[in-house]
């Protein structure tokens, strides 16, 4: 295992290739690496949640994780079927684990599996946590020892019910079925089969499921509920008398959804207009969460409502911890992750999926409508991402620009740097970018925002101009 290369934890859990990095002995050493760091804060209850999701060998994978974590004496709930992570979580509560393993490259590529790690509190591991974990992977790496399998600590588990339970506690069904609201659902052949769609059957609520069979190229494309990738649900839309498309990704911990019409709604909208919603439904205290790159439409309908707004950096686990802390009525950032108040401190694509239906149902208006009456309210955002690909001289010369202090921009003046996670200048009036360069690729990830279409257009146009000139 010496010449292995290191595990690597992103944003959201370690992630690669399968057969290139993604392979049997980099698990086994990611696993061991987890057993190390388990043991090490010596936890009542040593045992982990084992899951995993419908990629090609996710349950192999899963299956060596047992036998690693039995070597270490540590026992595995190995989920019996493929299991949305928000599920792993809540299991993890349930039965008050060290943790959780789940085997899920979330909505990447079909070539790339991996593996997320989520602490006892059934959050996504801080860095601080994977740091470590990292550090013994490569401990193991160089000494090559990893102790050999006896017995197999292993106990089948289904946390299904369990989790749809706690849904039922969540989510006002009734409101949906009284409402007759007709939905599709597309959970992209992915881990949320069977979850969403079953949940409204069993409450008397019309749903049509769409990719209900494991496919382990999803059907061509990666399992990310993207608009790009929406075009059959849009189809299926278009053919039958449904009000809405909810879609989840691979391991379901992301949302994606289309209006009436077949426009796809974008998440960092679904944020601000369920927070508009709880706080008018909902008898909770609390603030809002968002990541430094979602929406400032959350920021106005948190002012609306005069409730305070917590900004993070990008990455759930941050927002999980205000979850954890019942410090907010909702979190959300803009790549489609959100939980609530009382919830698990993960992104659970399912809860933002019932929400948005309980929400239509409730307003009896299209979510366009309720978009245009809360731009009345608060004024109007219009957000976007792109992906910017770097040559290396451009690269270069982006990050030394990055550590700039810009005063000027789209000839506007700088009113705020912050770098909470990467460079984000806010305008004078109210317009926003935010520059991050990828730790991986070579890529920066360029968000804007402006109060009306053409704004955004000019606004755009400027921050390419900042990256390639």
């Amino acid at each position: 295992m010496t010449h292995k290369p290191p595990i690597h934890f992103g944003t959201s859990g370690w992630r690669g290739v399968i057969a290139d990095t993604f392979t049997d002995d980099n698990v086994r050493l990611a696993v061991a690496a987890i057993a190390h760091y388990v043991r090490g804060q010596r936890p009542r209850h040593p045992a982990l949640i084992v899951g995993y999701d419908t990629r090609f060998r996710s349950e192999e994978f899963a299956r060596l994780a047992v036998e690693v974590l039995s070597s270490y004496d540590l026992l595995s709930y190995f989920c019996t079927a493929a299991t949305p992570t928000p599920t792993i979580a809540y299991e993890i509560l349930r039965r008050q684990t060290a943790g959780g393993i789940n085997f899920t490259a979330s909505h990447n590529p079909p070539e790339y599996n991996g593996l997320k790690f989520s602490t006892p509190d059934g959050a996504p591991a801080l860095p601080e946590v994977t740091k470590k974990i990292e550090a013994l992977a490569r401990k193991l790496a160089r000494t090559g020892k990893l102790p050999a399998v006896g017995q197999l600590k292993e106990e089948q588990i289904d946390p299904r019910p369990p989790y749809l339970e706690l849904l039922t506690q969540k989510v006002n069904l009734e409101e949906i079925r009284r409402a007759r609201l007709r939905a599709i659902f597309d959970p992209f052949y992915g881990a949320g089969r069977g979850y969403l769609d079953h949940l409204l059957h069993a409450h008397g609520v019309e749903v049509h499921t769409l990719h209900d069979r494991r496919d382990v190229l999803f059907g061509g494309h990666p399992p990310e509920p993207a608009e790009a990738f929406l075009a059959e649900a849009k189809q299926a839309l278009r053919e039958s008398n449904a009000q809405v498309v909810l879609a989840t990704d691979g391991d379901a911990d992301r949302f994606g959804i289309l209006d009436a019409d077949g426009t796809f709604i974008s998440p960092n909208y679904i944020i601000a207009l369920l927070l508009d919603y709880l706080v008018e439904t909902r008898p909770w205290k609390g603030g809002v969460g968002r990541s430094v790159a979602t929406t400032h439409l959350v920021d106005a309908v948190a002012k609306y409502h005069n409730i305070p707004l917590h900004e993070t950096p990008v990455g759930f686990k941050y927002i999980g911890e205000l979850i954890k802390a019942d410090q907010i009525i909702i979190g959300g950032e803009e790549s489609a992750g959100l939980s609530i108040y009382g919830h698990v401190p993960e992104k659970d694509g399912i809860l933002a999926c019932l929400l948005t239906a309980e929400m239509i149902a409730h307003r009896g208006a299209s979510l366009r409508q309720q978009l245009d009456r809360l731009f009345a309210k608060v004024g109007s955002y219009y957000p976007i991402r792109l992906n910017l690909h770097l040559e290396a001289d451009v690269q270069q010369r982006l990050l030394a620009r990055l550590k700039t202090e810009p005063t000027r921009f789209d000839n506007k003046k700088v009113v705020e740097i912050n770098r909470t996670d990467g460079l984000k200048l806010i305008l004078e009036d109210g317009s926003w970018v935010l520059l991050r360069p990828s730790g991986t690729e070579p890529v920066v990830r360029c968000y804007c925002e402006a109060s009306s279409q053409p704004a955004l257009d000019t606004l755009v146009a400027a921050a390419k101009r900042f990256v390639f000139e």
